[in-house]
């Protein structure tokens, strides 16, 4: 099988080509290709799929580290949108693509230089306060605060000046989290798991960010949190609607209008391609 290894602000997947390849199995592909010591190593796994409506050119599936299917993947759908402008699967005239997801078909806007993607904006549409503004939760047997927002999949967005308890377990320098983002994660209160993001406001339109996904653990990145992140922040009265989100493999450019649509811009990068036996 060929494939090919993309990241967006280091927020890495395994991207095939389902134009011209066949996947019986999914899930149990998914886990052995994203070991990092006996597989390609990556994330998780996104399926390049033919479109299944005449509104989009192709239709992204993406998979976990664990093998679990998610809805929607900021970060991964911008790499799709240059892995179809790149490889010539949509015209090289276009400046705009739209990509169906089981969360919908999101319109994304390419930034081209050299004949290939560099980077692109992606209408995520309107994110959506699935809590109060802040919620009261008990984890690892400490009081938080978290906000949740639901951007295709779902998001508790955890902003640590709310949250004098996680100060002497989440720091931006440590190479891990001190946390145990397993409870974060399966916590009751989310029935279908909860992607988990640690927010540090530098001001009221820059923030810095890690974040635990469900199925994956902790990643360099991650669109939709960013962009619950920013939207949070926003609807709580502590961020502008125009919010510069720094993660740990990259930065990501966020902007809220008035509908709650939100637009997030960043880059996309293809690292290399190859053949593994499958």
């Amino acid at each position: 099988m060929r494939f090919t290894k993309m990241q967006g602000c280091g927020n890495d997947y395994v991207y095939v080509n389902c134009f011209e390849e066949k996947i019986s199995n999914p899930e149990e592909l998914a886990k052995k290709i994203s070991d990092r010591h006996f597989g390609v190593g990556a994330d998780g796994l996104i399926l390049i799929l033919p479109p299944v409506n005449k509104e989009s050119d192709a239709f992204m599936q993406l998979y976990n580290f664990d093998g679990s299917k998610a809805s929607m993947c900021g970060n991964g759908i911008r790499c799709v949108a240059k892995y179809i402008y790149d490889h010539g699967i949509i015209s090289k005239d276009r400046r705009e693509t739209s990509i169906d997801t089981p969360a919908g078909i999101k319109k994304i806007s390419l930034e081209i230089q050299n004949q290939k993607v560099i980077a692109a904006t992606v209408n995520m549409e309107q994110a959506k306060i699935t809590s109060e503004i802040p919620e009261e939760i008990k984890i690892n047997d400490k009081k938080l605060k978290f906000i949740g927002v639901n951007v295709g999949n779902p998001h508790a967005v955890y902003f640590l000046k709310d949250n004098p308890a996680l100060k002497n377990i989440f720091s931006w320098h440590d190479s891990k989290f001190n946390l145990e983002g397993k409870n974060f994660e399966n916590h009751l209160r989310f029935p279908d798991r909860v992607n988990s993001e640690f927010i540090e406001i530098i001001s009221r339109d820059e923030i810095k960010m890690r974040v635990f996904e469900r199925g994956s653990g902790e990643t360099m990145a991650c669109g939709t949190g960013a962009t619950a992140a920013a939207f949070a922040g926003f609807k709580a009265g502590k961020l502008n609607s125009k919010v510069l989100v720094h993660l740990r493999g990259g930065d990501l450019k966020i902007e809220i209008n008035d509908d709650s649509s939100c637009f997030m811009t960043g880059e996309a990068v293809e690292v290399f391609s190859g053949e593994i036996f499958i």
